[in-house]
C-alpha cells in the first residue's frame, strides 16, 4: 500500500513556510535540500522539515495540502510546534 506524506518545510525558526506533498518524502526531501528542485524552496533556502503527516489515500492527502496552504500563518506555526515545539530537521528521523 502507498503512503503519501503532506509536509512543512523551513527556512528555519518562524522562517519561510513551505506545504508539499509527496509519495517518497525521503526522495522529495532530500531534491528540495540539495537544491534539486527548482523554485520557492531553493530561492528561499527552505531546506528544514518541520512537520509530517501521512495517508494512504492521494486524494485525502491532496485536499489536506490544499488546506494547509489556505490557513493563516499563525496557525501553521500552530500546527508544527504542537508536534515539533523545538523547529528540529526531522529529515534524519524519516530513516530511523
Amino acid at each position: 500500500m502507498k503512503t503519501y506524506t503532506v509536509y512543512i518545510m523551513a527556512s528555519a525558526k518562524n522562517g519561510t513556510l513551505y506545504i508539499g506533498m509527496t509519495n517518497d518524502i525521503v526522495r522529495g526531501v532530500f531534491e528540495h535540500k540539495q537544491g534539486l528542485v527548482e523554485g520557492f524552496t531553493k530561492k528561499y533556502n527552505v531546506h528544514r522539515l518541520v512537520y509530517v503527516e501521512t495517508h494512504d489515500d492521494v486524494g485525502i492527502a491532496t485536499q489536506r495540502e490544499k488546506r494547509l496552504k489556505e490557513w493563516q500563518r499563525a496557525w501553521k506555526i500552530d500546527l508544527i510546534e504542537s508536534q515539533n515545539p523545538k523547529w528540529n530537521d526531522l529529515y534524519e528521523t524519516l530513516n530511523a
